[in-house]
């Protein structure tokens, strides 16, 4: 460790360098899993707040929730168990004056499950005709209380009572309303009645036009969502090997440059194991130093972007990509290792 802290020291820029290039692709990657991370919660959040554990649908609506529609025949038995809720989902277009903003309007019964875990930031819920609580992404957007507004196919105007946190589902935010307009919202007729039954326990499928899924399975039937996971899953593992063989290319270079030294050192009886200890030594604080340096510069980030950026940091998450990072750059330092330990000194000295 001694060598390595003096070698750094006396090769400040070479070594500074390599931990640059090294922290800018540790960056990257922090802010693109807090990117992958906001992405993700944006279609989710709405879902994972109900604390659902089961979803029945229609089977026609292929795992969408917001394309099932359901009729009185096709609701089982089991809906009337405790912590199921009958909800009606429609996608839509809140307008107000001349002001334009797509959501996802949730209709739930007067005496719903899901109503309890609703965690509201402004406002009341949502009690009389007429009444809606709205994402609190949407009170960023200018909505405020006690604002008349329409939504979807629906001629009459909706009251703003109040704003919801992680209220998002598929991307868009959510409006909560009354059961009883999402059939004139969705322009379907009263012959429907609901998109679907969450329930916190599990469920059983009791007729052949049912679908039962948990809340992975729903969240992966989602548009876009299996895709774009995978495209970020891509990146951050790429952004993985490329850091692996910076590392590697630089240790390399600076191995062969120094070689020579390296030669006179065993000639001195100074052992390989020393050696070879040195060099993951210095590997392991390059990589400490420059990964230390990304989180803190992500942290910084992550308190200076505007709140309309979907990004989330998971100090949990971060901390295990540090490891993961730290853990790859050793791993590219075999190569240089693996220099080391065959050089012979006579030939490099006497050549």
């Amino acid at each position: 460790m001694f060598l390595a802290l003096k070698e750094m020291k006396k090769e400040k820029l070479r070594y500074g360098l390599v931990i640059g290039v090294v922290l800018l692709v540790a960056y990257l990657i922090f802010m693109l899993s807090a990117l992958a991370q906001g992405l993700s919660g944006q279609n989710t959040a709405a879902v994972n707040s109900w604390q659902s554990q089961s979803i029945m649908m229609s089977k026609d609506a292929n795992g969408n929730l917001a394309q099932s529609m359901l009729t009185a025949k096709d609701l089982p038995v089991q809906s009337k168990q405790n912590k199921t809720d009958r909800v009606g989902l429609a996608q839509g277009i809140l307008k107000v004056g001349d002001a334009r903003q797509a959501a996802t309007f949730v209709g739930l019964q007067k005496g719903a499950t899901i109503r309890q875990t609703i965690q509201l930031t402004e406002g009341r819920l949502n009690r009389g005709d007429h009444e809606i609580v709205l994402s609190d992404a949407l009170r960023r957007a200018g909505f405020k209380l006690n604002q008349e507004v329409k939504m979807g196919m629906f001629t009459d105007h909706y009251r703003v009572v109040g704003f919801a946190k992680a209220a998002f589902y598929n991307m868009s935010p959510v409006v909560y309303g009354d059961l009883s307009d999402w059939a004139a919202i969705k322009g379907v007729n009263s012959e429907f009645v609901g998109s679907g039954l969450i329930s916190q326990e599990n469920q059983h499928a009791e007729k052949s036009n049912e679908q039962i899924l948990n809340k992975n399975e729903l969240f992966n039937k989602m548009p876009g969502y299996s895709a774009q996971n995978m495209t970020f899953a891509f990146m951050i593992g790429f952004l993985v090997v490329i850091s692996i063989v910076i590392v590697a290319i630089f240790l390399y270079i600076l191995t062969m440059q120094k070689i020579e030294n390296l030669a006179v050192l065993r000639a001195q009886g100074i052992p390989t194991s020393y050696l070879l200890k040195n060099t993951l030594a210095q590997t392991m604080l390059i990589m400490l130093i420059a990964v230390g340096l990304g989180t803190f510069l992500a942290a910084l980030t992550g308190m200076v972007v505007p709140m309309a950026v979907p990004m989330q940091f998971d100090p949990k998450l971060m901390s295990v990509s540090a490891i993961l990072l730290v853990l790859t750059g050793l791993f590219g330092a075999i190569i240089p290792m693996r220099i080391i330990a065959k050089i012979d000194p006579i030939s490099v000295i006497g050549g």
